[in-house]
């Protein structure tokens, strides 16, 4: 063995040593309820009750199957084990967040966030991380961030060294010269861009490449104009068809997903022809637009409660008058081409722009999707199994044998009230209680 190699193996040995991992399993977990929602078939489940092993789920029976001596031979758990009993209490997978942006603030609007210095943003992004999670939310899609600052702190909650959800992380999003994406604050004489902006499809290419080695799981690329850029028109196209087939097709060559910031039709429509996998606000989309998406099966992301909250805070927060204008022409629109899609049959997820209104209020988007159109078990599936589909992912979203077991627990039936979900009694990650707010 050379001495690169031995370095190597030593260094490995120092971080399993310092966070504690031995290979040894965990104790086991008995997670018992009321009842548990199955959000494949929307079946409630009566009296619950679940093995829980080294953080995932073993087996899901009713009350006493599991710990009982008639157990499955397979999977009996051990006298060891620890129970979490939650009477008169509703179970739901951990809820999925699409889109978010943990290092960003919505109390700092327009130029108020420059007396800061850079590293603030940071600082922020892992108190918000944890306001996240105790909402429920125990993985998440970050479609943008400044810095790097979404691949180190979903590398800091894996090790465990702070709390958060599981972060998918697309580090900076991008798009061309003076596009959304961009830095569009600020004057010639001081030089501010993104430094991944890309003009042309081998430009495009290059910035996946790059994104993709420095942590990137997700590629964010912005196909048209936006709300809270200046100097462009949520409308405009930014990224021709060209540009986006280069973008999905470097990114899926690498196995990444590619999501789509576009809210107006043109831009919808060649991102869905370029085979984007989410498309992101979809503020303006069309009929035609629509029927792409079904034929394409391309997934929705629609942003439908944020502007409330921009319309009621954001002047105080410091948010200018040219992106309130724009706030208030695009939040209708797209409520009602919400409701249009979704009676249409296309396949949507549960993405909320967090950042945009408070880390921690996720939740509140639940009754704005059923006020337009949803009943409240699609829009539970969104935030759950529809958005591990959209994700590729069979270890979340669904409480079955084989995924974590993240979980959260309300008291009553969200299925008749969706807004039990705005703050969840209790909150399981990996059979670990991380949030309580009941005896």
């Amino acid at each position: 063995m050379n001495r690169k190699n031995r370095l190597a193996l030593n260094l490995m040995a120092l971080c399993m040593a310092t966070l504690g991992w031995s290979g040894a399993h965990a104790a086991d977990v008995i997670i018992s309820a009321e009842r548990l929602l199955d959000v494949k078939t929307g079946r409630m489940i009566d009296k619950p009750e679940i093995l829980v092993r080294d953080g995932k789920v073993v087996s899901i029976g009713r009350a006493g199957a599991v710990s009982s001596a008639s157990a499955s031979a397979s999977a009996p758990a051990s006298a060891e084990a620890t129970r979490v009993d939650l009477p008169g209490m509703t179970l739901l997978p951990g809820l999925i967040d699409m889109h978010v942006h943990l290092d960003s603030d919505p109390t700092y609007g327009g130029y108020s966030g420059l007396e800061y210095n850079d590293r603030f943003w940071s600082a922020l992004a892992v108190a918000h991380a944890g306001k996240t999670l105790d909402a429920g939310f125990t993985t998440v899609r970050n479609l943008g961030a400044a810095d790097w600052n979404d691949v180190g702190l979903g590398q800091a909650i894996a090790a465990g060294k702070v709390r958060g959800p599981r972060i998918i992380p697309a580090a900076w999003s991008f798009g061309p010269t003076g596009s959304h994406c961009d830095s569009t604050y600020f004057p010639p004489s001081m030089d501010e861009k993104n430094p991944y902006n890309a003009d042309g499809p081998d430009e495009v290419r290059k910035s996946v490449r790059a994104l993709r080695k420095y942590g990137a799981q997700v590629i964010k690329v912005c196909a048209t104009g936006g709300v809270f850029s200046r100097n462009t028109e949520p409308g405009q196209q930014q990224m021709n068809l060209a540009e986006l087939r280069a973008a999905v097709e470097e990114a899926h060559q690498w196995g990444l997903q590619v999501a789509a910031h576009a809210h107006g039709a043109a831009g919808i429509k060649d991102a869905i022809r370029a085979g984007v996998n989410t498309i992101e606000h979809a503020s303006l989309i069309d009929d035609e637009g629509i029927a792409l998406a079904k034929k394409h099966g391309a997934w929705l992301s629609m942003d439908i409660y944020n502007g409330s909250y921009t319309a009621a805070e954001g002047k105080k927060n410091g948010v200018l008058e040219d992106n309130l204008r724009k706030d208030r022409e695009v939040t209708e629109l797209q409520r009602q081409n919400f409701k249009r899609a979704h009676a249409a049959g296309v396949k949507m997820v549960f993405g909320t722009d967090a950042g945009v209104h408070p880390h921690g209020g996720n939740g509140k988007q639940f009754a704005v999707m059923v006020q337009y159109g949803m009943t409240p078990l699609q829009a539970i599936q969104a935030a759950t199994v529809n958005a591990a589909e959209a994700l590729a992912r069979k270890d979340v979203g669904v409480i079955e044998p084989g995924r974590y077991a993240d979980l959260v627990a309300v008291l009553g039936d969200p299925t008749v009230d969706v807004r039990l979900l705005e703050a969840p009694a209790v909150v399981i990650q990996s059979g670990i209680i991380v949030k309580r707010t009941t005896p």
